[in-house]
């Protein structure tokens, strides 16, 4: 059988598409075309993000994906571990530009980060310490005192507030301390909102497409647009790693 990068380079040769504007259609980064097309496997992902990627990119070429993820579960040694996703082809997708293409995608990721995080996730959640704790104010009394008041108690922070602002579409997973768990693709111009006791868990399907404000303050953008960031804790303890 022919390998899934030559299959995928000869589809974009016959249609005269450079890989950067597969990159642009897709919002997929191109390092992971690029390693698509060399069947560089261990440069990808996890299987259920690669084969996210290898529709989106059949979606980008009018191609049905089945024969590329054939290949693809040929060549990596993967069997199939989710139900198909069927994928609507456009009659032209490039005519229909970028945003379709973006949309499945992210259909496609969050389909697959559901299956995955309902298996593993709650075997691996991490464990971080909340927020720093803050200082109760002393209490000042106008009458002299015979005896010395104890020492205040720290107490941590009142419960957090986290809003999250879509400024495209991307998908979303947020878990609470008291174990809720929301999850939803957001489009361009959502906002919503959560509360927790200590921390929340996110996983993003497109780090690049939401603004964050914890209490408040403005949050660094995760990540570039199309990243995957996962079990991202928020707030992070001081000298944690970035996403």
């Amino acid at each position: 059988m022919q390998s899934l990068g030559s299959y995928l380079r000869e589809l974009r040769a016959a249609r005269g598409i450079s890989l950067e504007e597969v990159a642009r259609t897709t919002r997929v980064g191109q390092p992971y075309l690029q390693a698509l097309e060399a069947d560089a496997f261990d440069q990808l992902p996890a299987p259920v993000f690669t084969k996210g990627f290898i529709r989106a990119y059949c979606v980008a070429m009018g191609e049905a994906p089945h024969e590329a993820l054939a290949r693809y579960r040929e060549l990596a040694g993967a069997t199939p571990s989710e139900p198909p996703v069927q994928v609507p082809l456009p009659p032209r997708a490039r005519g229909h530009g970028p945003a379709l293409v973006s949309l499945v995608l992210l259909l496609v990721l969050g389909l697959g980060l559901f299956m995955v995080v309902g298996l593993q996730g709650r075997l691996k959640r991490p464990v971080v310490a909340g927020g720093p704790a803050v200082s109760a104010p002393k209490r000042v009394s106008s009458e002299p005192s015979p005896t010395a008041s104890p020492p205040s108690k720290r107490e941590e922070p009142s419960r957090h507030r986290l809003v999250a602002r879509a400024t495209e579409p991307t998908w979303v997973r947020v878990q609470t301390d008291d174990g809720t768990v929301v999850q939803e693709l957001l489009p361009a111009g959502a906002t919503r909102e959560w509360v927790s006791a200590k921390r929340f868990i996110l996983t993003v399907g497109n780090a690049g497409g939401l603004a964050l404000e914890l209490n408040g303050q403005p949050i660094p953008p995760l990540g570039a647009r199309g990243a995957v960031i996962q079990n991202f804790v928020i707030p992070t303890e001081p000298g944690s790693p970035k996403p």
